[in-house]
């Protein structure tokens, strides 16, 4: 289930990150949801490298971690993006 969940899991937290933290965005719907996709694996894996335990299928806590990793991938791209 491992890249299948993250990417399920991405293209959520991205809408959801992008719920959290609105603003002009270059991109869009799709940009949001790559980025939300690449938030949740960076999340994942800081996550399991910081020993908060593993990520493990569908649950509250690998939603958490992935709509924070997505939050955090938005808020860098806004910063170097932006003009």
């Amino acid at each position: 289930m491992g890249i299948i969940s993250w990417i399920v899991f991405g293209l959520i937290a991205g809408i959801l990150a992008k719920l959290i933290m609105p603003g002009k965005d270059g991109g869009g719907f799709i940009i949001t949801t790559v980025l939300g996709i690449i938030g949740a694996v960076v999340g994942g894996w800081i996550s399991t490298f910081f020993g908060m335990g593993g990520v493990d299928g569908f649950n509250i806590g690998s939603m958490v971690v992935a709509v924070v990793g997505a939050l955090v991938v938005l808020f860098i791209y806004n910063r170097f993006v932006r003009n």
